[in-house]
């Protein structure tokens, strides 16, 4: 019976032994104690002097081709909130652009001094214009924009979320400070057409915007912030304001206004004929009209690849110095058996 018992016991402790709660309880012991096998690399001189050799190495020519791309394209750049103001208006732009019966038709010329391939982006920029302030970004209703009048909970758009007793679709500040400045374009006596769709997102115009919802009791008020839609085309069709509504999260920003798919020549004459009636002047804002090409990273944006060039040339900075460190003054290595992850080694 003895040696029976004795060696029930010793089955039953290899049973513990091989358990998986046994072995998962090691595990985490294993864990908390810090002793589970990791590689822990030494960090001699030279591998830290490598490594950011590497670094530097590696960082430096994608920070110049990263550059090359950026200035590889074109842009035109025209500021015409002052100019487009009447002679008449020039010490009083509030009154201009509130006054309804003043035109608001204004050319510009616009000169191309390098070749522009096709497709050439039109976006107009604004400056001084916080669409990142905290009480702006939130009046606006998703739920409202999705599903329209049957989602009525709009209190999050106040002060747009009802004119006149019935409410306002799509309701809130941004959607009511729309942008609706127009602009066409020819190039002598030939206009240039402007493709409109496909300027949002994808996503936006698929599942943030409904496919049945139509504007509704939108800038009836008496006091218009922005532009006008159109109540027989859906929100998910009206690209302007999908493309608004994404707000910006700098003061300064673009936004996409349409493409020309055409080619420009250098030298070409383009004559824009622009309607100014988005009003900046109310907070000192500035308005700017660009025509921009694009390389394979984007649009005209130096400040990535500014940015790998000063990582790497960091990097090489520190190896050197870390190099000079280490011949002048060398420092003996330490005897790597004395570290944690080898001190069973010693023990035994």
């Amino acid at each position: 019976m003895d040696v029976d018992g004795g060696g029930m016991s010793t089955d039953i402790n290899n049973i513990n032994i091989n358990h998986p709660l046994h072995a998962r309880s090691k595990a985490i012991h294993q864990f908390t104690q810090q002793t589970l096998p990791a590689c822990k690399p030494v960090l001699t001189p030279a591998w830290v002097i490598g490594t950011f050799f590497l670094m530097g190495v590696v960082f430096i020519p994608v920070g110049l081709i990263s550059l090359h791309a950026s200035q590889s394209v074109n842009e035109i750049v025209d500021r015409y909130d002052i100019d487009c103001v009447p002679d008449t208006f020039k010490s009083n732009k509030i009154a201009y652009i509130k006054n309804a019966s003043t035109p608001k038709s204004c050319h510009r010329y616009l000169k191309v001094d390098k070749p522009m391939k096709a497709p050439i982006y039109i976006y107009y920029q604004l400056d001084n214009f916080y669409q990142n302030h905290r009480r702006y970004v939130k009046s606006r209703s998703e739920d409202q924009l999705l599903h329209g009048l049957r989602y009525n909970k709009t209190s999050s758009c106040e002060p747009q979320a009802f004119e006149n007793g019935l409410p306002i679709v799509p309701c809130g500040l941004v959607a009511w400070s729309l942008f609706n400045d127009t602009y066409s374009f020819s190039r002598g006596t030939k206009k240039l057409k402007v493709e409109r769709k496909n300027i949002a997102w994808k996503s936006d115009r698929n599942h943030k915007f409904g496919t049945q919802v139509y504007p509704f009791n939108f800038q009836n008020g008496s006091f218009i912030g922005g532009g006008k839609l159109d109540k027989t085309i859906p929100l998910s069709e009206q690209e302007d304001l999908i493309v608004w509504m994404r707000t910006a999260a700098f003061p300064s920003f673009r936004k996409l206004y349409g493409r020309i798919e055409e080619d420009l020549e250098e030298g070409d004459i383009v004559v824009v004929r622009l309607m100014n009636n988005y009003n900046t002047y109310s907070f000192g804002g500035t308005k700017m009209l660009v025509l921009s090409t694009s390389s394979w990273l984007g649009g005209n944006n130096s400040f990535l690849g500014v940015a790998y060039i000063f990582v790497g040339s960091s990097s090489i900075l520190i190896a050197l110095i870390f190099l000079l460190l280490h011949v002048k003054n060398p420092r003996p290595y330490g005897d790597t058996t004395y570290l944690s992850g080898n001190r069973k080694d010693i023990s035994s």
